[in-house]
């Protein structure tokens, strides 16, 4: 119990501070093939490019011990490319929608029509067209785009942001939020759990307390003796707490795991399952609306390849094989520890696009919900961090079970002993 506590003299800590943990970020763009076609009504076409794999870092600052038993702190990443592990380079050229533009035009789709041809205008003489060619490091990292500047002023507020766009922006060098949680000093079955997060005890991107609810953990350790049943986390990047659902007893390595797995229901729509109502509103099942959290940009999470989804999304798209191998998200978590041995966390995003009356450069684009990248971050225990691991968390635990079975039977055979010692002395 001590050696899982968020404190600086526990065996856990500094890898709780900064995490020895190898984390990679492996990201998987979907190049569309016929944008020309698309944009005269034909079924978009996709091929999967990648991964564009970045050794993540991540390591806590601001750690603020409270007397209520809690920690503050805040977590940074930091990502490098890893040209040996990638299959291309960030200089890759990828057509890709028009993010900016195809997402723009379905925020104005309700505005007046004179606001969607003075845009149409300014997008024609910006040579603004519905699909982009850039490089992954443009799309990921960000590239300078007038079209921001002539949404802002034509549309003050549409896009709170300046200069550049691109969809890993402020992932890179940042942190994701300032978390506070329990230490477990005094009650070790809460230790990790998220009291608040950015001084919230829920968020208000939803439409129900539910679904607003900030539960379980920050996700990387757990309270120690887990259960086989379902673990909980609370995730900035997709706006909301998960629930993850115990699958099997495994190893890894030589430890006793649990690989926890993501249910049917996870972004299922409320229609098949009513507590996800306050997600809505929603399409299909399997993709979960995050535009009220997302500059309410038509902007939709999934699994990879619409894994667990709806059928109907994944016929919508050419070029989509989802699988539970390649596709599913797992944890596989030390249960006597609530410590994470190896995991991969894997996530979809994708642009609602569609034809908007007003706006020419939509033309005739039928309502699809288009799978832009999918990225997973995938990490495992190893090397000496594994070998101490092992040694103080399982084998020495291990020994000591042993021992007092041993010790316990020496205590029967004296016993046994002395009292048969005892009847031939009478």
């Amino acid at each position: 119990l001590q050696n899982v506590r968020i404190d600086p003299n526990s065996i856990s800590f500094s890898m709780w501070k900064d995490i020895p943990v190898p984390f990679y970020l492996s990201v998987h763009f979907f190049e569309v093939l016929n944008p020309k076609q698309v944009l005269q009504g034909a079924k978009p076409a996709v091929i999967q490019r990648g991964p564009y794999v970045y050794r993540e870092y991540r390591y806590k600052t601001n750690i603020t011990f409270h007397d209520n038993d809690t920690v503050s702190y805040l977590e940074y990443r930091n990502l490098f490319f890893q040209p040996d592990m990638s299959n291309g380079t960030e200089e890759d050229y990828i057509v890709v929608p028009n993010i900016l533009l195809m997402g723009a035009a379905v925020m104005m789709e309700k505005l007046p029509n004179v606001l969607k041809i003075l845009l149409s205008g300014a997008l024609a003489g910006l040579k603004q067209e519905a699909f982009m060619n850039r490089t992954v490091g443009e799309i990921m990292w960000g590239y300078e785009d007038p079209l921001i500047d002539t949404i802002n002023a034509l549309v003050p507020g549409l896009i709170p942001f300046k200069g550049k766009f691109g969809l890993f922006a402020e992932f890179n060098n940042s942190n994701s939020g300032l978390f506070t949680v329990n230490t477990g000093m005094k009650n070790i079955s809460q230790v990790h759990m998220v009291d608040s997060w950015n001084g919230l005890k829920k968020v208000n991107y939803w439409r129900s307390s539910g679904c607003n609810m900030i539960n379980g953990t920050a996700g990387e350790m757990w309270p120690p003796f887990m259960s086989p049943t379902s673990l909980e986390f609370y995730s900035p990047d997709a706006c909301r707490s998960m629930t993850l659902v115990y699958e099997q007893s495994r190893k890894f390595k030589g430890v006793p795991t649990y690989r926890f797995v993501a249910p049917k229901t996870l972004f299922a729509n409320g229609t098949d399952y009513p507590p996800n109502e306050g997600f809505c509103p929603c399409l299909q099942s399997g993709i979960q609306n995050v535009s009220t959290c997302r500059l309410n940009a038509p902007m939709f999470i999934s699994h990879p390849h619409f894994y667990n989804a709806d059928p109907s999304l994944v016929s919508a798209v050419e070029g989509l094989h989802p699988n539970k191998d390649q596709h599913a998200l797992f944890l596989d978590v030390h249960p006597m520890t609530g410590i994470p041995m190896h995991c991969s966390i894997k996530l979809q995003l994708n642009l609602y696009i569609k034809q908007v009356s007003g706006i020419m450069q939509t033309g005739k684009i039928k309502p699809v919900v288009l799978p832009l990248l999918w990225f997973a971050e995938s990490g495992s225990i190893d090397g000496s961090v594994l070998k101490q691991f092992y040694t103080n968390l399982v084998l020495l635990p291990s020994v000591l079970d042993y021992l007092q079975y041993i010790f316990l039977g020496l205590s029967v055979l004296l016993v046994i002993s002395a009292a048969v010692l005892l009847v031939m002395n009478k």
